[in-house]
């Protein structure tokens, strides 16, 4: 290979180790990651954010609102109104009226016929216009009960976050630990192959010095084949776990995670099933319909409010000028100035029952959420009542897996003796191998289901 073609493969290697981050994180680290890195918190977080410029524009109903216009018009073809000509046949008709004779002496009589027709325009060729104008609501019932539920919804926002960040939390847990017994299943694995391993080489010493059966070759390369399949499979669902929990966290695939944090039967037990009392209001999902109820009490309010008049000031300042010609911004040119305050009260009469089937919509969704909420606390006391006994059977199954593991671990020991000796056979061997790794793997098992059930009963009384 050319020099040229290895350092390039080297640079590459390098910026490829350089991309990829090495991350060794306890149960916090990875809790405190996922905070600022998974998709669903940062959109729950964004929601937040959303809801606060939500907020700004209700609170944009009850302030005044100000603008300014400008404008100039140029009529190539002026405007006019067609004016019937009243003024001759009135004057004709007093003169008729005192009687008056025309130069012959003849009395004048009334014209008769269509008055004549004129074209007038109160329009000159360019106007000018320039002002101020203001809107403010004086009183608006709907504003106002929003203006009132900001806080509420703001608060609802957050109580989205939480139950987010709960969700994530626990399944974080969950996955964390099953890495962590994962590991401890690997321990004991290879150190069953390594068992195995020499049972099989001591049997194939023992076969070739006719001291045993090519059956007992066979049975103890079985086993070993069946311990290497285990060892394959569960190195695998670890390195699935590893790639679940990556996405948990918002991780990229290509960074290496290390998980530094262990757990003991101790941890597990402590400080658990103490107090048996809770209170709904330390669960999120509970906190979260207590909001929900309060802005529907703000929604059928914000529907009684629709019923209310309504109340608003305007006011505007302006200068307006007309010329034949373009020159307003000369000193001969004149401004005339308007300006005026008004007040607009509008009262709502009848609006083909819209409002009516607005706020009965609002009343049901009330009851809705308000049976939701009982709802949920009979689910709440049907969690913590299935999570505490999961919890004690776990617990009792821990204390008993371990105790057998023990009592297998014993047995082994005795029968590796006396096979060493001679006084049992292959088939003794194994099987006591086989009781030990069914032992080994029923106590990694129970310990897990107990860490699970402690997540659980942490969920179910919110306090995980």
């Amino acid at each position: 290979m050319k020099k040229g073609s290895i350092i390039a493969i080297l640079l590459l290697r390098a910026a490829y180790l350089q991309a990829q981050q090495v991350h060794s994180f306890s149960i916090k680290d990875a809790i405190e990651y996922a905070h600022k890195n998974n998709a669903r918190i940062k959109n729950a977080i964004l929601d937040l954010q959303i809801q606060l410029q939500s907020n700004k524009s209700i609170a944009a109903g009850a302030l005044p609102t100000l603008s300014a216009t400008a404008g100039t018009t140029d009529y190539f073809n002026i405007p006019v109104q067609p004016v019937s000509d009243f003024i001759t046949p009135a004057i004709y008709g007093v003169l008729v009226q005192q009687g008056v004779k025309d130069a012959n002496g003849n009395p004048i009589t009334q014209p008769t016929g269509e008055p004549a027709v004129f074209p007038f325009s109160l329009y000159q060729k360019y106007s000018a216009t320039g002002g101020v104008t203001l809107q403010q609501t004086l009183f608006d019932g709907q504003v106002f009960v929003g203006l009132k539920a900001r806080k509420t919804s703001i608060d609802y926002a957050r109580k989205a976050i939480d139950l987010t960040e709960e969700s994530i939390r626990v399944n974080i847990y969950k996955v964390y630990y099953q890495l962590v017994v994962g590991k401890t299943m690997i321990d004991q694995i290879n150190a069953n192959i390594s068992r195995a391993e020499k049972l099989l080489h001591d049997a194939n010493e023992m076969y070739t010095n006719g001291f045993s059966e090519k059956l007992d070759v066979d049975r103890a390369t079985v086993q070993l084949a069946n311990l290497q399949t285990q060892q394959l499979s569960t190195q695998n669902n670890i390195d699935n776990g590893y790639l679940g929990l990556k996405y948990l966290l918002g991780m990229p695939i290509k960074d290496s995670l290390v998980l530094t944090d262990d757990f003991t039967e101790e941890d597990v037990k402590s400080g658990m099933l103490a107090d048996t009392t809770h209170k709904y209001e330390d669960r999120n999902d509970y906190q979260g319909l207590q909001l929900q109820d309060k802005l529907n009490d703000f929604n059928i309010r914000r529907y009684k409010s629709s019923y209310y008049p309504t109340l608003n000031l305007n006011g505007a300042f302006q200068k307006n000028a007309y010329s034949n010609s373009y020159n307003f911004f000369s000193k001969s040119g004149s401004w005339f100035t308007t300006s005026y305050v008004g007040l607009n009260i509008n009262v709502p009469i009848f609006s083909g029952f819209l409002k009516d089937a607005n706020l009965k919509k609002a009343r049901l969704q009330s009851l809705q959420v308000k049976n939701q909420i009982e709802d949920l606390k009979i689910s709440i006391d049907n969690d913590i009542a299935q999570a505490q006994n999961n919890f004690r059977t776990a617990i009792i199954t821990v204390d008993n897996q371990k105790q057998n593991k023990t009592l297998a671990e014993s047995v082994y020991d005795q029968t590796k003796k006396k096979y060493e000796s001679g006084l049992a056979s292959n088939s003794d061997i194994t099987n006591a191998q086989t009781d030990l790794i069914t032992a080994q793997t029923n106590y990694v098992n129970a310990l897990y289901n107990a860490v699970i059930a402690k997540i659980d009963f942490l969920k179910a009384i919110g306090k995980i």
